[in-house]
């Protein structure tokens, strides 16, 4: 297939009137119309103008469309998968929450199961397990009765059931280097999150190998000018990625340019934390066992009264509208902003060299956006999964 007549994203930035060449999974050639020349028999795509980029990676995402990753069910994970492809994404990390060991197993054992055979829709890379080795007095929209100590052998039993490929821990807690270091060992990314840590305990835990941080600002200890806190060293040490919602409601715009000033895009990755609400109405929604009321598209844990709290439980974001708001927060283009939601978070997790970038060799993941950056076409691994044109 060629997808001809874009404005393609290649490292050299954008480049008009550009074909982009897809041989089986990958990317085989990218260059002027004039010199991609068709093969028999293959099928070309008119890009029209449009931009085309690579597909975007959410390593950070619990659910869409009513489905959650809690659900355990090849049905939930295809259906998120289903959703994120409208929205640009072609890569994503099925997300856990807090929960007994008896139910992380279920979800990670489901998505084990649903890598082994084709599906369409975005790509389940793995899983990112938001827990459950979290600060109860940071636990956010995380169930508190399941918060615990990081375990090296319940650590072990999770990796051997399935794809984990990132875990968010506090790193405070007893037995939490022990942990990282054995999930490090595994090939497993760790990111600090859900936490009480000090600048400096923050700082020992990059020493361990922690790399990552889970959705910057929300649940840590914030920045203070005689104490920095968790955000103070995520901001500050190159060795850690940042992820943010970029939703306008769990961080303000000036947060956000703040942020990926003192990161920049290349350490920095945008996430959506969805829920199963997004994409559906207004109204209430389970979370890891919590009702969740959703509303002007903020969600919040619903409280003792029956009202919304002031606890935020995720959002009903895309990683496409997110990418939007960074540009607006930041001043960025979109040349700028998209290593954010694609080389970076690629990148964060191990997989550069595979997805995140145009280029000959990598899979074939790309996303064609409109003038307003809006998705038109998805492509994941050499398949159109998404077209815009056809709905």
């Amino acid at each position: 297939m060629i997808i001809r007549h874009g404005i393609v994203f290649t490292s050299h930035g954008f480049e008009p009137n550009y074909s982009t060449r897809i041989d089986g999974e990958r990317i085989a050639e990218i260059g002027p119309d004039s010199a991609v020349t068709a093969a028999n028999g293959e099928q070309s795509l008119d890009a029209q103008g449009g931009f085309v980029v690579p597909g975007f990676v959410d390593v950070h995402v619990h659910g869409a469309a009513g489905y959650d990753t809690m659900d355990a069910s090849a049905e939930a994970l295809a259906g998120m998968a289903a959703f994120f492809a409208r929205h640009g994404v072609t890569s994503f990390l099925a997300t856990t929450i807090t929960a007994p060991r008896a139910a992380t197993l279920a979800a990670i054992r489901a998505v084990a199961s649903y890598r082994e055979s084709p599906h369409s829709g975005a790509r389940l890379i793995g899983l990112h397990l938001e827990g459950p080795y979290l600060n109860r007095a940071a636990k956010g929209a995380q169930p508190e009765q399941f918060c615990r100590a990081p375990d090296v052998a319940e650590l072990d039993e999770f990796a051997a059931a399935g794809p984990v490929r990132l875990i968010s821990l506090a790193p405070e807690l007893p037995g939490a280097e022990a942990c990282v270091r054995a999930a490090v060992s595994r090939g497993i990314h760790v990111a600090v999150g859900h936490t009480q840590a000090t600048y400096e305990q923050v700082e020992e835990a990059a020493a361990w190998g922690v790399d990552h941080a889970a959705h910057t600002f929300n649940a840590m200890t914030g920045l203070h000018h005689r104490q920095p806190g968790a955000v103070g060293a995520i901001l500050t040490d190159d060795r850690l990625v940042a992820e943010i919602i970029a939703d306008g409601i769990h961080l303000h715009p000036a947060v956000i340019a703040l942020a990926v000033r003192a990161k920049t895009p290349t350490r920095m990755a945008l996430i959506t934390d969805a829920i199963r609400a997004t994409g559906l109405p207004e109204g209430i929604y389970d979370l890891g066992g919590q009702d969740v009321i959703v509303r002007n598209g903020s969600c919040w844990l619903i409280d003792a009264s029956g009202g919304a709290s002031r606890t935020l439980a995720g959002s009903t974001l895309t990683l496409e509208a997110g990418l939007r708001n960074a540009m607006l927060a930041t001043g960025l283009s979109l040349a700028e902003a998209l290593p954010m939601a694609t080389t970076t978070p690629a990148a964060s997790i191990g997989m550069a060299g595979q997805i995140g970038t145009l280029a000959p060799g990598y899979l074939a993941d790309i996303a064609l956006l409109d003038q307003a950056g809006r998705v038109q076409l998805t492509v994941v691994g050499g398949r159109v999964v998404y077209d815009s044109l056809a709905h």
